[in-house]
């Protein structure tokens, strides 16, 4: 009962995660051209394009990440759900909280700060739902016997520091912190910086996990290597973002020490996962085509926004690019090409799993058209975006009209890219997306991946 609840929760999370990024790429291309063409869909002013792009991406990226965790503690690790109903009801306080913030966002009522603009009384329901989550994650894998792999510590460091980083966030309500514009930045830009981070184990955990079920090999998972990136990545959540405030008075010590830390956990990240392409057997590659390409395209994906990080963190190019399109492709170069890749490749690797070769071995075709479209794009958007970035960051006249006129061709390169970008991932969501739903049919289907699995 508690592995059929978990299966079930935890395919709905990652298909509602999908559609989130579907949404949330569409809203993030309507943006994009009313950004150069402000009379472009006027009646959905730019206010609400961008909080509805950025929700929705993020919102996919916890619901896939979180989607993973309950399908892989029953289905993966043989740990049943303790709490079964708690699973089914975050989910629905998830839909229905998030349909409401939707809701405020098109009727153009805010309340928040940035990322979190929508009225602060609904936060109160995640919070609730990641208490009951947590307490549900925890109570599952104290079940195991065995010493934890480490994607069990990552997930549950995760859970742990969204709460924390998710509070601070809210400080703002406080006067002592309201009342300070500084002491509000700094303390806004440390959540968010340290919330990116909660994030970032539960999809970097996500990423150690299906890469040691790929190979086959659990030591991927209890390596040296991974238990530095684990320590580093935590090390970097509490310290890492105060690369953020650069620009705001704070003690030099600080920016220091962020400066040394700064996104080195990737490095680590990338080395695991380079190793682990290096091992697989043909038949491994093949088996798992899907996974592995979305895998392959995240360590890319990590050494250069790695390199692009390094740079933006010496403060004084810091200086020059924050907040320009420079900082842009750097969260899109994360949250695309590290972040969403890694999450479809648990997504493709729970499909190839579930599902028979001969149901899915149809469309691989068109999610390798998607993947190689996708890819393309995301690396024209990217350089683009760095383009437009020098170009603001460095301009040294007066007139802010002249700046934008001067980077406009770079920023029609993005607008456009970003449409084929769209295109790309559509056409993977839709597959990944229809074949999740067949995932939830009737045992039958099931019960013939099996059958595959142990033949295979």
């Amino acid at each position: 009962m508690n592995a059929t609840t978990g299966n079930v929760i935890g395919i709905r999370f990652m298909r509602l995660g999908l559609l989130a990024l579907a949404a949330g790429m569409l809203f993030g291309v309507i943006g994009g051209f009313q950004f150069l063409f402000p009379e472009f869909l006027q009646e959905l002013l730019f206010t609400k394009t961008r909080p509805l792009h950025v929700s929705l991406v993020i919102a996919w990226i916890f619901l896939a990440a979180i989607g993973g965790i309950y399908f892989y503690l029953p289905r993966r690790c043989d740990l049943s759900l303790s709490w079964p109903s708690a699973a089914t009801l975050h989910y629905w306080v998830f839909l229905v909280t998030g349909l409401v913030i939707l809701a405020c966002y098109v009727g153009g009522r805010f309340g928040g700060r940035e990322y979190l603009e929508y009225p602060a009384v609904l936060s109160i329901p995640i919070f609730l739902s990641w208490i009951i989550f947590g307490l549900n994650y925890f109570r599952t894998v104290q079940k195991s016997r065995e010493p934890w792999p480490v994607y069990f510590w990552m997930w549950g460091t995760g859970i742990v520091f969204f709460l924390i980083t998710f509070t601070e966030a809210y400080l703002w309500l406080i006067p002592f912190f309201r009342d300070s514009m500084v002491r509000e930045i700094i303390v806004q830009w440390k959540s968010y910086g340290a919330l990116t981070g909660s994030w970032n184990m539960l999809v970097y955990g996500t990423a150690i996990f299906v890469a040691s079920r790929i190979s086959e090999n659990p030591g991927v998972a209890r390596s040296k290597l991974a238990y530095s990136l684990y320590f580093l990545g935590l090390f970097n959540l509490m310290f890492g973002w105060a690369h953020h405030t650069y620009l705001v008075p704070s003690a030099t010590w600080i920016r220091t020490f962020a400066y040394a830390v700064s996104m080195t956990e990737l490095l680590i990240l990338g080395k695991i996962l380079w190793d682990w392409r290096a091992s697989l057997e043909e038949y491994q590659v093949h088996r798992y085509c899907n996974a592995y390409r979305f895998l392959f395209a995240a360590d890319m994906w990590i050494f250069v926004n790695l390199i692009l990080a390094l740079i933006i963190s010496v403060p004084a190019f810091n200086l020059v690019t924050h907040g320009t399109h420079i900082t842009v492709a750097h969260a899109m170069g994360s949250t695309i090409g590290i972040n969403t890749m890694i999450l479809l490749a648990s997504v493709f690797y729970v499909i190839r799993e579930e599902l028979p070769k001969s149901v899915h071995a149809g469309c691989s075709r068109y999610v390798a058209i998607g993947y190689r479209t996708t890819n393309i794009s995301l690396a024209v958007f990217f350089a683009a975006l760095v383009v437009a970035g020098l170009g603001k960051g460095f301009y040294d006249g007066e007139s802010f009209q002249e700046m934008m006129q001067s980077i406009r061709p770079a920023l029609l390169v993005f607008a456009v890219s970003g449409i084929a970008l769209m295109v790309g991932l559509w056409v993977v969501i839709w597959h990944a997306f229809r074949l999740l739903g067949l995932v939830l049919s009737p045992e039958p289907v099931v019960g013939q991946a099996s059958l595959q699995r142990d033949s295979a």
